[in-house]
C-alpha cells in the first residue's frame, strides 16, 4: 500500500526567509487487531508489514510461538459505517487447538497506549508467558567492534527515515554482524512487531542467534518483545529504563543502551560480550601512547 509517506503544505522559514513548500511526513493510522473476530488491541503505526505487525503482536502477547500456531490474517473489510475497507482493522485466526492465554482488558489498555503493566506484575508476567527461554548454547559472542558498526549499518538502511525523518527502525543482525531484516514505524515497538512477525510467517522463532537493535531507547515493553522471540541480545542508541534492566537481568538477555560510536553499557548478560577483546584493545593504544 503506498500510505507509508503523505505530502502536506508546511511554511519554511530560513534565515529571515519565508517559502512555502510540500513536506513528505510518515503517515500515521491507527491499526485494529482482532482475535479470532474479537477487538483485542489498537495502536498507531505507519501502513505497510500489518500481517506481520498483528503477529509479531501476538507474540509478545504470548498467543503464537510458531507458523502452525497461525491460520490466516486477512483485513476486515466492512471497516466503517458506508462498508468500505479502510485496511486498518486485520484478524487474526489461530489454528484449530491452539490455546489462548488470558489477555485481560487491562493488560489490552495498557499495551494498546504501550506501556506495559508495572514493576514485579510485569516482570512474572513474562517469565510466566516466554514460550522461548533464552538458550543460546554455546552463547553468542560479540566483539564491541562488531557491535559499535551496527548503528550506522541500522542508519543507512533507514529507507523512509531519509525522506521524512520521522521513524524509528529496528533491525535484526545475524552474531556475525550481518543485516537479516530492518522494519521502520512511527512507533518503536511497531518495528519490533513488524520483524518478530516476519520471523514466524517464515518460521524462524525462536530468534536464538539474533541481535536485535533498535533506535532511541531501550524500554521495558521492547526487552520484553526480545525476550518472548527468544532473541538474546538487545541493543539501543539511547538509555535503557530499569525495568528493562531488571527484565534483561531475569531472563538472561545482554541488554545494551548508549551504542554511540565505539562507546556502549553493558547493563545485562555481558557474558556475551567479548570484553577481554575491549581490554586488549585499550591496553594496546595505552601502550602506543607511552611507547
Amino acid at each position: 500500500m503506498g500510505r507509508v509517506t503523505e505530502r502536506r503544505k508546511v511554511i519554511r522559514i530560513r534565515d529571515g526567509r519565508v517559502s512555502t513548500r510540500p513536506d513528505t511526513l510518515v503517515a500515521e493510522e491507527p491499526l485494529e487487531i482482532r482475535l479470532n473476530g474479537k477487538p483485542l488491541a489498537i495502536t498507531m503505526r505507519t501502513p505497510g508489514d500489518d500481517f506481520a505487525l498483528a503477529a509479531g503482536f501476538l507474540v509478545s502477547e504470548g498467543v503464537l510461538a510458531g507458523a502452525a500456531d497461525l491460520q490466516n490474517i486477512v483485513y476486515c473489510a466492512g471497516a466503517t459505517q458506508d462498508g468500505s475497507n479502510t485496511y486498518n482493522v486485520v484478524d487474526v485466526r489461530t489454528a484449530p487447538g491452539v490455546v489462548l492465554p488470558d489477555i485481560t482488558l487491562e493488560r489490552n489498555v495498557y499495551t494498546t497506549s504501550s506501556c506495559g503493566l508495572c514493576g514485579k506484575a510485569s516482570l512474572d508476567a513474562v517469565r510466566t508467558t516466554a514460550r522461548f527461554p533464552i538458550a543460546d548454547a554455546p552463547p553468542v559472542r560479540l566483539t564491541p567492534e562488531l557491535l559499535s558498526s551496527l548503528p550506522d549499518r541500522l542508519r543507512e538502511d533507514q529507507r523512509v527515515f531519509d525522506r521524512t525523518g520521522g521513524l524509528h527502525a529496528a533491525a535484526l543482525f545475524d552474531e556475525e554482524g550481518r543485516l537479516v531484516d530492518i522494519r521502520e514505524d512511527v512507533g518503536r515497538h511497531n518495528a519490533v512487531d513488524k520483524l518478530v512477525g516476519r520471523a514466524l510467517q517464515q518460521g524462524d522463532l525462536p530468534l536464538s542467534r539474533s541481535v536485535l537493535m533498535v533506535s532511541g531507547r531501550a524500554s521495558f515493553e521492547l526487552a520484553q518483545k526480545a525476550v518472548m522471540a527468544g532473541i538474546p541480545v538487545l541493543a539501543a542508541v539511547s538509555a535503557p529504563s530499569s525495568l528493562a534492566v531488571d527484565l534483561a537481568a531475569e531472563t538472561g538477555l545482554t541488554l545494551i543502551g548508549f551504542l554511540r560510536g565505539s562507546s556502549m553499557n553493558v547493563y545485562a548478560g555481558e557474558h556475551r560480550v567479548a570484553l577481554e577483546a575491549a581490554a586488549a584493545a585499550a591496553a594496546a593504544e595505552a601502550a602506543t601512547q607511552h611507547g
